[in-house]
């Protein structure tokens, strides 16, 4: 037995001992090409999924955008309104034009008091038209505006530019002063830090 191997004092055969070496290797690689395989189904499902939730999102965002404008479409603004007024009595205003879904008068985030104006939903389209009649009725003392109500589209601003005080505004460009009339000759009256001005 030259072919043969001693392990703990028994002789084993040569051809065993690499019969049991690739046998160890072929479990190993059919343990790996198995989780290869459990792997290739997760990214099947993991995709499958990430189609629904996108065909879901775009359903929804599609429903919502339609009901929105709908909506829109039976609503209209109504503007200085007095501020006491309540939705009690702005609904009683608009009755005479039809059935009316919802009152919202518009509060200030801040203070929780009334912006001064409101939106009335109606339950039809058409009954806009009649509400838009109503346009400078006195209510509370106040001739109130009422336009249809506008639907607003999603990043697009109205372009009022980059509000007050912003760079290259000022008297020689400096930071938010301004240019009396008449002749004027002093220097730079921007609202700066006394002198210094680092821009």
């Amino acid at each position: 037995m030259a072919d043969a191997e001693k392990q703990d004092g028994i002789e084993v055969p040569a051809e065993n001992h690499q019969a049991d070496g690739a046998a160890g290797e072929n479990n190993e690689e059919e343990e790996i090409s198995a989780m290869k395989r459990r792997v290739a189904e997760m990214e099947k499902e993991a995709a499958k999924l990430r189609e629904m939730q996108a065909s879901l999102e775009e359903r929804g965002n599609d429903l919502q955008q339609d009901d929105k404008n709908d909506v829109d479409s039976r609503s209209i603004f109504v503007g200085n309104v007095d501020y006491s007024v309540s939705p009690e009595e702005i609904q009683a205003h608009f009755q005479e034009c039809g059935s009316i879904n919802r009152v919202t008068i518009l509060l200030d985030k801040f203070t929780g008091q009334p912006k001064g104006y409101a939106y009335v939903e109606f339950t039809e389209p058409s009954l806009v038209a009649q509400a838009l009649v109503l346009n400078d009725s006195v209510l509370k003392g106040r001739n109130i505006k009422v336009t249809p109500k506008r639907t607003n589209i999603p990043g697009m601003s109205r372009g009022r530019g980059r509000g007050r005080g912003g760079f290259g505004r000022g008297f020689h460009g400096g930071r938010g002063g301004y240019m009396p009339r008449g002749n004027y000759r002093g220097g730079n009256r921007g609202r700066g830090r006394g002198g210094y001005a680092p821009y």
